[in-house]
């Protein structure tokens, strides 16, 4: 799934996804102070958005070029409140300690021995900052067919939880049912959540 992939699927329609924040973004932030955020894999940018609007300062990194424009296209009401950044976060890290909330929203980030993609996402959360991660529930795919991608080749929130270490607390980690509908033609029912607090 590299930036052509995503281009090519982002430009294969006007727009892919609904256009509303993730309801569990809005769950899980509505109560935090506002700050520094980093959205990891923003897409059109509609967490982004919703973060901004809400007085946070937002670097949204995505790896399509098309997502990126048009999310910027959309939020002409935000302008300066986000860096609409392409990036590609499994090879390049964000900068370590700079961010109040790293929101990482169904995001394949793909498992490595030495978890170096991850770690560098864990680090990009400042002492006190929050750590969102939110997955789909491996329970509700259909069976894989040959071709298809494997979702156990791609971190799973819970698989993030074990790898905490005492710098962190787990506030949340549990699955949860949707707030929205899944998008046409998934099978998405539940969300699998992770919400830490980095304490140092």
């Amino acid at each position: 799934m590299d930036a052509q992939f995503w281009d090519d699927r982002y430009g294969s329609r006007d727009q892919l996804f609904s256009g509303s924040p993730n309801g569990v973004l809005v769950t899980e932030v509505t109560d935090l102070p506002p700050g520094q955020a980093l959205d990891v894999g923003c897409g059109e940018g509609s967490d982004a958005l919703w973060l901004a609007r809400r007085g946070w300062l937002v670097t949204a990194v995505d790896i399509s070029r098309i997502a990126l424009q048009r999310a910027a296209a959309t939020g002409a009401d935000v302008d300066g409140r986000v860096a609409w950044t392409r990036a590609d976060l499994t090879t390049v890290p964000p900068p370590a300690g700079a961010f109040d909330l790293v929101t990482v929203q169904y995001f394949p980030l793909p498992r490595q021995p030495t978890h170096t993609a991850l770690r560098g996402l864990l680090a990009a959360v400042a002492p006190g900052g929050t750590l969102l991660v939110v997955g789909h529930d491996l329970a509700d795919l259909p069976p894989r067919g040959e071709g298809d991608l494997d979702p156990h080749d791609y971190y799973q929130p819970a698989e993030i939880a074990e790898l905490l270490d005492d710098d962190w607390t787990v506030l949340v980690e549990e699955t949860r049912p949707r707030t929205a509908p899944a998008p046409a033609g998934t099978h998405h029912t539940h969300d699998t959540v992770l919400r830490a607090r980095r304490v140092r």
